[in-house]
């Protein structure tokens, strides 16, 4: 499975981004609807983190205390995408934001494992908030 993150740029505070990940190479009998799907980021000198995660089922979410309110993961399976609209950004957002994945995947479990038992990972998109 790759995935393709995309979206990413240069904003100013304030500001709003939409950020993608589309998945490819998927095998025929576990389809996207089966993977649960985040979204972490790594901030210059910082540790990965998580920032929002979709179960494979119900569509179940989650959100670091960090975004909660101002970010919204959602997912499209038709599309093989998730996506991660991104408000109200501040410079404390600059990072470079990875799309990760891995099948039957509660977003729970990606919330308390910082996404450490994903096996498929998207190469990273840049987001850089101005102040």
């Amino acid at each position: 499975v790759q995935l393709q993150a995309s979206g990413g740029g240069l904003v100013e505070t304030g500001g709003s981004l939409r950020l993608s990940c589309s998945a490819s190479g998927l095998t025929s009998g576990l389809t996207f609807s089966r993977y649960g799907m985040g979204w972490f980021r790594r901030a210059p000198g910082k540790e990965r983190e998580f920032v929002a995660s979709i179960s494979w089922i119900n569509d179940i979410t989650y959100y670091a205390d960090s975004v909660r309110g101002r970010f919204t993961i959602s997912r499209d399976n038709a599309k093989n995408t998730v996506y991660l609209q991104m408000n109200s950004l501040s410079p404390e957002d600059t990072a470079v934001y990875y799309c990760a994945g891995g099948a039957f995947t509660t977003a729970q479990a990606m919330r308390a494992n910082a996404g450490d038992q994903l096996p498929y990972w998207g190469q990273g998109t840049l987001v850089t908030v101005s102040s």
